[in-house]
């Protein structure tokens, strides 16, 4: 069961996204919280959709194995449905997917296998290749395989030392108010079977896709991954080798292009102000040129606080303002 978060706020009537609406897809250890993103979305004439996918925030269950799958491509029900209930293409309204992380590594491998089903991929960050590079995801293939094969459960050695929670999250160095129990401060564990499916997206993506809309691929202009905290971490991808992404966004398609954001960190749109207004400046005049009919202008609005209703419809406070949640899948 994955949960569809719609943004309440109607959209304004002109902009570069008017008369699209955008599916946003979450990455590994993550939900959808950036209202922020939302809002500012929303103010560019976009009706704002989110999927929290199985097993991930809002969808959830306490039984559950946090993010686990063993094929990327099961997502495919519920991108399908959630696309489905947002009634696009009947409405005659362009279909924007934007990803992050592992979020974009399914919608790119989606929208490979769905030629015709959107009219443009925008991808935060997307995490297309492992972080050793396709030589160190050769070696380990064989030694998760085996894992997998043997017990594809079984939790790995964690070796997200919380780094990027500690740039992001307001109680520590960051600016941002989450749910810590959906968005764990070390990540969830990481299991074989898991690992097994993204290394093969990874594959795939290296051999090239041919993804037939045009691609935005946002990165931050340096990457800094190190086994102790530095307070470049505040300032660069603490998560992927962003030249690595860069190439392999080349893969993706046809028209892609590749935008590098001083100061960003591994959510572009996470990032403190300065590349935050950057990332959202080069988004627009993307969106401008590619969907919409307004290429130029301002960022988007500031925000606060507001209402949020979980999936059963139960009013609450938090920082997913003003989004509404249903669900969505078997």
């Amino acid at each position: 069961m994955a949960t569809l978060v719609r943004c309440e706020l109607p959209p304004a009537g002109t902009g570069p996204l008017a008369g699209a609406d955008v599916l946003y897809v979450h990455g590994w250890s993550d939900y959808f919280f950036q209202a922020d993103l939302a809002r500012t979305l929303t103010s560019w004439g976009a009706r704002f959709f989110a999927l929290d996918l199985r097993k991930y925030g809002r969808s959830l269950r306490p039984w559950q194995t946090p993010g686990y799958v063993e094929d990327l491509s099961a997502y495919d029900d519920e991108i399908g449905q959630a696309l489905r209930i947002m009634g696009s293409r009947p409405a005659g309204r362009k279909v924007v997917l934007l990803g992050h992380s592992t979020g974009g590594l399914t919608l790119s491998l989606w929208a490979h296998r769905h030629p015709g089903r959107a009219d443009a991929l925008i991808l935060n960050s997307p995490w297309l290749e492992f972080q050793a590079s396709k030589s160190g995801r050769n070696a380990l293939m064989p030694l998760v395989d085996m894992g997998a094969r043997m017990d594809s459960h079984a939790p790995m050695l964690n070796v997200d030392l919380g780094f990027y929670s500690r740039a992001v999250n307001q109680r520590l160095e960051g600016e941002w108010d989450y749910n810590e129990s959906w968005r764990p401060e070390r990540g969830f564990a990481v299991r074989p079977g898991w690992l097994r499916a993204v290394l093969v997206g990874h594959a795939q993506v290296a051999t090239g896709l041919t993804i037939d809309a045009p691609v935005l691929s946002l990165l931050s202009a340096r990457s800094t991954l190190l086994a102790r905290w530095s307070t470049d971490m505040l300032t660069t991808d603490s998560v992927l080798v962003v030249n690595e992404i860069a190439e392999r966004s080349t893969r993706l398609g046809a028209s892609v292009s590749i935008q590098r954001v001083d100061g960003a960190l591994h959510d572009v749109f996470l990032s403190h102000l300065p590349a935050r207004n950057a990332a959202y400046a080069a988004l627009r005049r993307w969106a401008g040129a590619y969907v919409g009919t307004e290429p130029d202008g301002g960022t988007g609005p500031d925000g606060g606080a507001g209402p949020d209703a979980d999936v059963n419809g139960g009013a609450q406070t938090g920082p997913e303002a003003g989004t509404s949640a249903q669900s969505v899948g078997p």
